[in-house]
C-alpha cells in the first residue's frame, strides 16, 4: 500500500514538474537570469567599488554607468519576461513560429499599458499620456509579463488552429514570409481582444490591466510565496521532493522564484537609491543562507563526510562531490551517496535549510546581519555568497560559518545511522 502511494505521489510530482507551462517558466527565467546577475554586478560598482574611487559630482556621474545597466535589467523585467516565456511556451508547445509567439506577446503587453501615466515634476506628479513607466515595464509589474506571456500565447495557438485563420501564400515565397501571413490574423485578433479587455475595464472600473493583475493576483500571490511560512512549506516541499528524486525546481521553478527576484531587484533598486531595502527573503538570500552547498545545505554534510566519517564509500562520494558541492551543485551527493530514498538523510536534508532561514532571517530582522541586495549567481560558494549578497558585510560569512558548523552538528548523528544502514545492509547481502 505504502509503495503503491509512494508510486503515485512520485508519478503526479513528476507530472507536475513537466508541465508545459511551469516548464516555459523556469526556462525563460533560466534565459534572462544573466540580466539580472548583471544588475547584480552593476550594485557592487556602483555602491562598493566606485565610492573608494571617486567622490562628489564626480561619484554621482560615475554611477550613470550602474544605473544605466539597471535600467536594461531590472527596471525592464517584466518586458523581457513576457516575450521569453511565449517563445517557450509555443515551442514547447510545438508551435511552428515561436518567435511569432513572442512578438504578439510584446504587442499585447505594451497594448495593455494605460495610456495615461503620473511623472514626477517639481516635487509634484503630473499626467501625461505617450509614456511607458519603467513602473508598469520593470520588477512591480514582473508578473504582469509572466501572465500576459502565458495567456496571450495560449489564445495565440488556438486561433492559429482555426483553418479559416490561416493565410496560405504558397510554397513559392520565402518561407519567413509565408509564416509571418499564416499567423497573420491570429496576430491581430490576439492583440485586438487585449486591447478591447483594457478599454472595457477603463469604461467600467476606470482601472487598467496592469493594476487589476498586480492588484488581484501578483500581491496576493507573493504575500504567501514571500511570507515566512509560507517559503517555508514551499521550499521544504521542493526539497522533500527531491529526496524521492525529482527536482526540488519543480516546485521553487515556478513557485517562489519569480517572487524571490523580484524580492531581490527591489532591495536592488533601494540599495542603489540609498534607501532602505524592504524585503529579507530573497533569491540570493536562499543561495547565501538556504542552500549552501546545494538543495539541502549538503556542503554541512560534506564536512561532516570528510571530518568524522570513516565508511570508504561515502568518503569516497565525498571526495568526488567536493568540488561541484562548493559551487552548490549536489547532485553527486544527493543521487552517490544517496540522500534519495535514504530515511536517515531525507529528514536533516529537510530540516537543516528550515533551521538555517529561520535563524538567519531573525539575525537580518534584528539588524546584526545587512538585508541581500545583490543578485548572485547560484553557483557563487559559500561564505563569498553571504559576502557578496549583502554588498561586502563581513557579518554575514560569519552567520554562513555558523550556520555551516550548527548543520554539521545536525547532519552527524543522522550520518552515523545511515553508516550503521550500510553495513547492516553489507552484512545481510555479504
Amino acid at each position: 500500500m505504502n509503495s503503491k502511494f509512494m508510486n503515485r505521489f512520485i508519478e503526479m510530482a513528476s507530472k507536475i514538474g513537466n508541465q508545459v507551462h511551469l516548464r516555459s517558466l523556469r526556462d525563460a527565467f533560466a534565459t534572462i537570469i544573466p540580466m539580472f546577475i548583471l544588475a547584480g554586478l552593476a550594485v557592487l560598482i556602483n555602491n562598493v567599488l566606485f565610492p573608494f574611487i571617486f567622490s562628489g559630482e564626480t561619484l554621482t556621474i560615475a554611477q550613470d554607468f550602474g544605473n544605466s545597466i539597471n535600467n536594461g535589467t531590472l527596471n525592464i523585467a517584466g518586458l523581457l519576461l513576457c516575450p521569453t516565456i511565449a517563445y517557450f511556451l509555443s515551442s514547447n508547445k510545438g508551435f511552428a513560429n515561436p518567435i511569432s509567439a513572442a512578438v504578439v506577446a510584446l504587442a499585447t503587453y505594451i497594448t495593455i499599458m494605460p495610456l495615461a501615466v503620473e511623472v514626477p515634476f517639481n516635487d509634484d506628479s503630473i499626467a501625461t499620456t505617450g509614456a511607458l513607466t519603467y513602473e508598469n515595464l520593470g520588477t512591480e509589474a514582473m508578473f504582469v509579463g509572466i501572465i500576459i506571456g502565458l495567456v496571450a500565447t495560449e489564445v495565440l495557438l488556438v486561433l492559429n488552429k482555426t483553418k479559416a485563420l490561416q493565410i496560405n501564400l504558397g510554397e513559392q515565397v520565402p518561407p519567413a514570409v509565408s509564416k509571418s501571413f499564416s499567423t497573420m490574423l491570429p496576430a491581430i485578433i490576439t492583440v485586438s481582444l487585449f486591447a478591447a479587455l483594457s478599454l472595457l475595464l477603463q469604461v467600467t472600473l476606470n482601472m487598467d490591466l496592469i493594476t487589476l493583475i498586480v492588484t488581484l493576483i501578483q500581491q496576493p500571490l507573493r504575500q504567501v510565496g514571500t511570507s515566512l511560512l509560507g517559503y517555508l512549506f514551499l521550499y521544504s516541499f521542493g526539497n522533500l521532493l527531491f529526496t524521492f528524486g525529482i527536482h526540488q525546481s519543480v516546485i521553487n521553478g515556478p513557485f517562489t522564484e519569480p517572487f524571490l527576484t523580484q524580492n531581490i531587484n527591489e532591495n536592488m533598486i533601494a540599495y542603489s537609491q540609498g534607501t532602505e531595502p524592504p524585503n529579507i527573503l530573497t533569491i540570493s538570500f536562499q543561495t547565501s543562507f538556504a542552500q549552501m552547498g546545494g538543495t539541502g545545505a549538503t556542503f554541512c554534510l560534506l564536512i561532516a563526510i570528510l571530518v568524522f566519517s570513516r565508511m570508504k564509500p561515502y568518503r569516497e562520494v565525498g571526495k568526488l562531490s567536493l568540488a561541484p558541492g562548493i559551487f552548490e551543485i549536489n547532485e553527486p551527493m544527493i543521487f552517490g551517496l544517496p540522500i534519495v530514498f535514504n530515511i536517515p538523510m531525507i529528514i536533516p536534508f529537510v530540516i537543516i535549510p528550515i533551521l538555517q532561514t529561520l535563524i538567519a532571517y531573525v539575525v537580518t530582522a534584528i539588524g546584526l546581519v545587512s538585508k541581500t541586495v545583490v543578485f548572485i549567481p547560484w553557483v557563487t560558494p559559500p561564505v563569498i555568497s553571504g559576502y557578496l549578497a549583502t554588498a561586502g558585510d563581513w557579518r554575514a560569512p560569519i552567520l554562513q560559518v555558523i550556520l555551516i558548523i550548527l548543520g554539521v552538528m545536525i547532519y552527524l548523528p543522522f550520518l552515523k545511522v545511515s553508516e550503521r544502514v550500510l553495513k547492516r545492509q553489507a552484512e545481510m547481502n555479504g
